[in-house]
């Protein structure tokens, strides 16, 4: 029967795969990703961990881009191309943990009240109703604000206040699947909610929360970048938000130090970008109400 199982899923791979292969965006976002992922691994080996010292900065503050240096440098002297990919490590994390928290907080409200209806449906879509009409942002900056600045502090302030849209998509497609007949059946046959909830409903809205999280990633990430640029980042570790914090103090925009300012710019769009048409080709693919065939 294991061996069945896994025959099963590693079918069900390959043919998401097949179709995802199709959508040309969602492969270069994909390519676009890899290839950031891999130079935010190799961070230590290509560049070391010295990039971050202000003691032992390599360079002259301020320097344009040159052979030694294709970036440029910062204030301190550091090379900005090694800071880059620092930085991808931090941006990259905050995403990927900010956005996992989003989607199961809002996948966990979903579900419960898309299947047990009543009273408890009631009171947690008001409280969803009360996320969506407050501005997420300024929630997170709030909450960065009265914690301790940290990066656990922007995960959190991020994930807890971005899970409304999840519930919402996970809470209408958990009815509709509980109003198909073989959750009728299964609850006559004796299945309680949990068995209800874990074995039939949560595998149905499981390609609808994959897809929703490839697109959190992204919106994770940008908002990352604004609370850092604010200030509100941790202050111990470089982040692609945190350079262009610095770089706004150092007055890189009136002074006409491009090179400060568009790499770490650059870098987060292409990345929110690039989770963006990952996320639009897995929704093409895996959501139910585009169809798995389409």
């Amino acid at each position: 029967m294991t061996s069945l199982t896994w025959t099963r899923r590693r079918a069900s791979v390959a043919r998401f795969w097949r179709r995802y292969r199709r959508r040309k965006a969602g492969l270069y976002g994909l390519g676009a990703l890899v290839l950031i992922a891999l130079a935010a691994l190799a961070a230590p080996l290509l560049v070391g961990g010295d990039v971050q010292s202000v003691t032992h900065a390599p360079g002259t503050a301020l320097e344009p881009p040159s052979r030694e240096f294709p970036l440029g440098t910062d204030q301190f002297g550091r090379s900005l191309s090694g800071l880059l990919l620092w930085g991808a490590r931090v941006s990259l994390a905050v995403g990927l943990l900010a956005a996992a928290l989003s989607v199961a907080i809002g996948t966990l409200i979903g579900v419960l009240a898309g299947h047990y209806g009543g009273w408890f449906a009631t009171v947690a879509m008001r409280v969803t109703d009360w996320f969506l009409v407050m501005p997420s942002l300024v929630l997170a900056i709030v909450l960065a604000t009265v914690m301790s600045r940290s990066m656990w502090t922007v995960i959190l302030a991020i994930g807890i206040t971005s899970w409304p849209t999840t519930a919402r998509l996970v809470r209408a497609q958990t009815i509709a699947v509980e109003s198909r007949p073989y959750i009728e059946r299964a609850k006559a046959l004796g299945g309680g909610h949990r068995h209800v909830m874990t074995r039939h409903v949560l595998p149905n809205v499981m390609p609808l929360v994959l897809s929703q999280t490839t697109l959190c990633i992204s919106t994770a990430i940008l908002t990352e970048a604004t609370l850092a640029f604010l200030g509100l980042g941790d202050p111990t570790v470089v982040s692609w938000g945190g350079m262009l914090q610095d770089a706004r103090e150092t007055g890189a925009v009136s002074s006409g130090h491009w090179w400060y300012l568009a790499p770490p710019g650059i870098a987060i769009a292409v990345v929110a970008l690039a989770f963006t048409l990952c996320g639009r080709a897995v929704e093409s693919v895996l959501n139910p109400r585009l169809g798995a065939g389409r």
